[in-house]
């Protein structure tokens, strides 16, 4: 391996043809996660009704299988990362996640008779189960290929990722509109067989578009997959895993709070193996740059766990105690999970033009800074919404569209930027893994997203169900804890900063 510098600030050659300033193949993985995004926020938009109202669990219950599920889907990303980094390739991953996907959004569209009906409720967990294995496979890596269409000193990375971000939400957007829309107008089969064919679309759309990834995401050694074990190629042996994966999390996810024992003790046995990689293997720098990543991934573990109410108890609040009624029409509740995504396309092209402006004069805040910033406006976004409603009388629909705003903000501070560091940090070697050790923390916020939005429908003493006043006190004590928190990320962003070796970054080419 030679180690060629660059001088930061500059444009490095990325090779082959490029559109508007970046190479084509971000463009390629922009549809391709657009159409994942709309099967996913499409199924996640309709989710917690369908549990409540279809199959009729408690709100509590509900809320702790929506984030069990959804801190499934963030944390299989682990394992899937690391076989693209040892054996696969993100390619290949990212191909053989999107089948599983397609197939578990498809499986969804069997509702059977609703209730507890036993056998129906076990094809509901098969769904599930499909979904959070493919979503191993495919989440982390394709976010990775971006990574690799670019140098590490590249100042394009930023934009990039936003850009690629941008994308997501265009699919969430569609996503939730019509998903949502047709789930609650004609059927909860109707919306999820939406789902399923938007992910079909982001399976051909990634299969047909490899020439421009450049050879980008390839399997570290095609030798290895080749080879035999048993009589068996090697690569299908991985595949065989995957389904093998599926049979293990339809177990899984039926036992939630198992889940979270599980959570908790690998998210622990992780951190202490990229620390002891980081400690044992790893020069001063690179080290020191893995502390740095750590801080970051961290920090996000509360963002998640608040901005994924949207999901749950916010969406609950919406259909329960909003005045949903706009230009003579109710909408229906599932439709307000678009605007977070309507307001990310909007407003994402902005904030890549605003960092890249800052930069060039040297004003842009780090990182870690733009993470304080993040959650500092995540927790005010709930107490504008404590503060504009009243206990017993709907809420002004406006407030959802602020809290939102705000919420969508932060999100823009955090998610994009912290998916760009975390890429530019880790050594080559260790890209996929630090990626999945990213979504980890992710899982760990979505699964306590699940716990606090059981405490906004717990039940009283005398067994009724939690009422608005309630969920708005939830919503105060959160909203203030994020203010804070991010503060005190603010306040020691420099010392992060310093860790990051931002001048001392080389890139690597093979």
């Amino acid at each position: 391996m030679t180690v060629t510098p660059h001088a930061e600030g500059t444009v490095p050659d990325g090779g082959g043809k490029q559109f508007l300033g970046h190479p084509r193949g971000l463009f390629l993985l922009f549809f391709a996660e657009m159409w994942e995004r709309f099967s996913y926020y499409g199924m996640r938009a309709l989710l917690i009704f369908y549990l409540t109202k279809h199959w009729l669990f408690s709100d509590q219950q509900a809320s702790v299988i929506y984030g069990a599920y959804t801190a499934l889907v963030y944390i299989t990303p682990v394992i899937g990362g690391y076989l693209a980094d040892r054996y696969l390739g993100q390619r290949k991953a990212v191909l053989f996640g999107a089948l599983l996907l397609t197939f578990g959004h498809f499986l969804m569209g069997f509702e059977g008779n609703g209730g507890q009906d036993h056998f129906a409720l076990n094809i509901f967990w098969l769904a599930l189960s499909f979904i959070i294995v493919g979503s191993g496979f495919l989440k982390a890596n394709i976010s990775v290929i971006v990574g690799q269409l670019y140098s590490r000193t590249d100042p394009r990375r930023d934009g990039a990722y936003t850009i690629f971000y941008m994308g997501v939400n265009v699919g969430a957007t569609l996503g939730t509109l019509i998903a949502g829309w047709l789930g609650e107008t004609y059927g909860w089969s109707w919306g999820f067989g939406a789902a399923g064919v938007g992910m079909l679309l982001g399976l051909i759309v990634f299969a047909a578009g490899k020439p421009l990834l450049m050879g980008k995401g390839e399997a570290p050694d095609e030798a290895v997959l080749r080879n035999k074990v048993g009589g068996i190629r090697f690569e299908h042996i991985l595949y065989l895993f995957g389904f093998l994966a599926v049979a293990g999390v339809w177990g899984l996810i039926q036992y939630q709070q198992v889940i979270g024992w599980l959570l908790g003790a690998s998210g622990g046995a992780l951190v202490l193996y990229v620390l002891h990689i980081a400690v044992r293997e790893l020069p001063r720098v690179d080290r020191d740059r893995i502390f740095a990543a750590l801080f970051l991934i961290m920090g996000s573990i509360l963002f998640w766990a608040l901005f994924e109410q949207a999901g749950s108890s916010l969406n609950l609040y919406t259909d329960r105690y909003v005045d949903r009624e706009m230009l003579g029409i109710t909408v229906n509740a599932s439709l307000f999970q678009s605007v977070n995504p309507i307001y990310i396309a909007l407003l994402a092209p902005l904030f890549a033009t605003l960092w890249t402006w800052l930069g060039r004069r040297g004003l842009e805040p780090s990182a870690p800074a733009k993470f304080g910033l993040g959650v500092v406006q995540l927790g005010f976004g709930f107490l504008v919404l404590v503060a504009g409603a009243s206990n017993g009388v709907a809420t002004p629909v406006l407030y959802i569209f602020l809290i939102y705003l705000l919420h969508t903000t932060g999100e823009l501070c955090l998610s994009p930027v912290g998916l760009s560091a975390i890429n530019r940090l880790a050594p080559k070697h260790m890209a996929s893994l630090m990626m999945g050790t990213w979504f980890f923390a992710s899982a760990a916020g979505n699964y306590a997203s699940g716990l606090i939005a059981s405490a906004t429908g717990a039940e009283g003493a005398s067994g009724e169900v939690a009422n608005q006043q309630t969920v708005l006190d939830v919503y105060s004590t959160v909203g203030w804890v994020a203010i804070a928190v991010g503060i005190a990320i603010v306040a020691i962003a420099p010392l992060v900063r310093r860790m990051m070796h931002l001048d001392l970054l080389q890139d690597e080419e093979a």
